[in-house]
């Protein structure tokens, strides 16, 4: 059980970590939002993936589902900017 959710927790900060880097801009959120996001992102994102019909099926790493949990912390990172009001830094 502490080894899933401590799993989950850095499964976040890697997906969280990723989907800010694929957005452009810095955005203005901290360390443990962007957890939070990421592990929602991998969440949702294997969800729906496996909604879809994926299916494992040759064993070893899940590509299609961690690029899906990148792409929903992405838009959940967007969103969240969006919600609260912080703006994207432009980097100059």
């Amino acid at each position: 059980m502490l080894g899933t959710i401590i799993g989950a927790i850095i499964a976040g900060l890697i997906i969280g970590a990723l989907a800010r880097l694929v957005m452009p801009g810095k955005q203005n959120i901290s360390i443990l939002m962007t957890i939070v996001l990421g592990i929602l992102g991998s969440l949702i994102g294997s969800w729906l993936v496996y909604q879809v019909g994926y299916s494992n099926s040759n064993g070893g790493f899940e590509i299609i589902p961690f690029l899906a949990g990148i792409v929903v912390a992405a838009i959940l990172i967007a969103v969240y900017l969006n919600v609260t009001g912080r703006r994207r830094v432009d980097r100059v």
